[in-house]
């Protein structure tokens, strides 16, 4: 369905209970983004929240998109499914044979419909432009400040178009913008972001580059421009898809070759000018629950600033999982099924990424298996198919399993897996926010093949045991041989699983690789197909936590050690067990040349401050603050690691 306007959508979740109004004052710098990092981690993302007292004149909406109903709700479908459904109806439909008249007119309903749902261009100003700013400045917006050691204040959710000065073509993306002042942003895209190419081909001309920035609205504008599209397809045409109406765009008035939709809430009109000097952007607390580092980015210069009458700002944080933005990538993951398997993989059957791989890190394919070395088909499909170029760890297992029971796929994977013969390693271009990577933007993948095998793909010298006990295998007994191993979880060993955690203090170079090895030769160890190691500052008995960090700290194709030894069931075959390194590296002990971010906690003073007006919010039960769990994982208290 379609909101009218971001007012619209707040009145539907309020009338659902899925809003809480917040009047006492709360300060944007950092008091919204703790009080809202409890409620989100409180247990299926909490409540939105909309705070009515914010020392400006506007209130602001957080946590909108913050579980798996409101997600549906600003999608307008009863479940994340009910898209993937439409979607692969709607390709079937387009690429069924059409042998007759009466097989070509039965899609003509269809694609009328579809027309009717693309983006148009209305004459006269829009809601969003009923009150103009007579000075722009930014700084009279409720502009949250989410971390501590954040370089400022950062809109969060802002829908940002730009046009190819060539072809005249929009892109609507996603990207923070940094507040230096009350015309000055930074404009944060990446170099493989469709904003960055406009920029380059502006480069060429020396021309200002036009950009318009929408706050609110229908909330399908906010989550079409986060979705993967190809750069061909206007993110307008996929909010008309969503909403089952066309987007009414208007002129800006500033800057009238950018077009907005009308309902917003505000519009923020400037440009980028491609000959002036980049500013230096950051520090920012980011998704994958560390601080992406500064850099240098465009300057938006801020011309007009728009609004509607009692327009709401809407925002978002980012930081260690579970958060808001997992329900967007859930949304991403649901809706771009289909697509995938229509065009790229026909195999897949289902799809998942879990939260604790902060998106790109970790996802699960499930396929249907034919045929020898079709996981590695996939494997190599997916990793050329958009942005999910940027994963780093794909694990690939067929119909014998449910893909999103963890437990259930885990133990299904490991009964399949040789580490020796079933894991691929790769390199490419990765996440930019990666900083485990040695180079920027470019580091290794690894690909998990947990399908049952058949006989081809089975190496006959290699042994595997179907089943161990590990019953001398103790963490008392790991820790008392080799002290620098500070925690051990062998809970995964109960439960069928061949895999074991480490938390290890290391200090000297190749630490790492060489405590595995010793580990490989104990012979309570034969049976355990992987080793994961982490910080020795993180509790490897808490499993979601060691696995965010772990999938945050690991470049697999750099950080992986395959042990083979002589099977003591079977001496003239060898057993392999994979360790893989996921603690923190250093120039001393890893010869690692970048900066390495510190994770993203609150502040003393600001828990110290949301706890003492707890009661006063109308939030229920008191909630401590998230941060407090991470405190004594951090290293010093800057964004950097020194």
């Amino acid at each position: 369905m379609a909101y009218k306007n971001q007012q619209e959508f707040i009145q539907a979740l309020e009338k659902e209970g899925e809003l809480v109004r917040i009047r006492t004052f709360v300060d944007p710098k950092l008091e919204i983004a703790e009080i809202t990092d409890r409620i989100s981690k409180s247990g299926n993302g909490g409540k939105a929240l909309l705070f009515e007292n914010t020392g400006t004149d506007f209130p602001v909406l957080m946590n909108a998109y913050g579980s798996e109903r409101r997600m549906c709700m600003a999608l307008g479908v009863k479940e994340l499914d009910d898209v993937t459904r439409e979607i692969e109806g709607l390709f079937k439909l387009l690429s069924a044979p059409k042998e007759g008249l009466l097989d070509k007119l039965k899609m003509l309903p269809k694609l009328g419909q579809f027309a009717s749902w693309m983006p148009t261009v209305r004459s006269g100003r829009g809601e969003c432009q009923e009150v103009v700013m007579t000075n722009p400045d930014i700084s009279k917006l409720p502009v949250i400040t989410c971390w501590p050691k954040d370089g400022g204040p950062f809109v969060t959710l802002p829908i940002i178009h730009t046009k190819d000065p060539n072809t005249g073509s929009r892109n609507v993306g996603m990207y923070r913008m940094q507040i230096f002042g009350p015309t000055l942003t930074g404009m944060h895209w990446h170099k493989h972001k469709v904003s960055a190419r406009h920029f380059s081909e502006y480069k060429k001309t020396g021309k200002k580059m036009p950009v318009a920035v929408a706050l609110g609205g229908d909330p399908a504008y906010a989550y079409s421009a986060t979705a993967p599209l190809p750069e061909n397809v206007d993110e307008y045409m996929l909010a008309g898809f969503l909403r089952k109406k066309k987007v009414e765009l208007v002129k800006c008035i500033s800057q009238p070759e950018i077009e907005v939709p009308a309902d917003a809430d505000f519009i923020i009109e400037g440009y980028v000018d491609p000959t002036e000097e980049l500013i230096w952007e950051g520090p920012f607390g980011d998704h994958t629950g560390y601080y992406s580092l500064p850099d240098w980015y465009p300057r938006f210069h801020i011309t007009a600033i728009t609004h509607r009458k009692q327009a709401v700002y809407p925002a978002t944080i980012v930081g260690i999982p579970p958060q808001e933005d997992a329900w967007l990538g859930k949304a991403t993951e649901r809706i771009f099924l289909a697509p995938i398997k229509m065009t790229l993989v026909p195999e897949i059957v289902d799809m998942d990424m879990p939260v604790e791989g902060v998106f790109h890190n970790l996802v699960i394919a499930q396929i249907h298996k034919e045929y020898a070395g079709q996981a590695q088909k996939v494997m190599n499909a997916m990793w050329g198919a958009g942005q999910m170029m940027f994963n780093k760890i794909l694990v690939v297992a067929d119909e014998g399993v449910t893909i999103n029971d963890y437990k259930q796929l885990a133990q299904y994977a490991f009964r399949h897996l040789n580490p020796a013969t079933d894991v691929y390693f790769s390199q490419g271009p990765m996440d930019v926010l990666d900083h485990s990577c040695s180079k920027l933007g470019f580091g290794g993948k690894m690909c998990i093949d947990g399908t049952a095998k058949t006989e081809e793909e089975i190496d006959a010298d290699r042994y595997q045991l179907k089943a161990a006990a590990f019953d001398r295998l103790t963490v008392e007994g790991i820790t008392r041989r080799w002290p620098e191993i500070k925690g051990a979880n062998l809970s995964l060993l109960k439960e069928g699983i061949p895999c074991v955690l480490i938390a290890v203090q290391k200090d000297r170079p190749g630490h790492i690789r060489a405590l595995h090895e010793d580990l490989c030769r104990l012979p309570e160890m034969e049976g355990v197909k992987m080793i994961l190691y982490v910080e020795h500052t993180v509790d490897a008995s808490d499993l979601a936590v060691a696995l965010w960090r772990f999938c945050n700290n690991l470049d697999p194709r750099r950080d992986h050690f395959l042990n083979e030894t002589p099977s003591s069931i079977e001496p003239s075959k060898t057993f392999a067990c994979l360790g893989l390194d996921g603690t923190r590296k250093t120039r001393e002990l890893d010869n690692f040349q970048r900066d390495w971010p510190n994770i993203i906690v609150a502040d003393d003073a600001t828990i110290k401050a949301v706890d003492e007006k707890w009661k006063d919010l109308g939030l229920g039960t008191f909630l401590p603050s998230p941060s407090l769990k991470f405190k004594d994982q951090l290293y010093g208290e800057e964004a950097v690691v020194s």
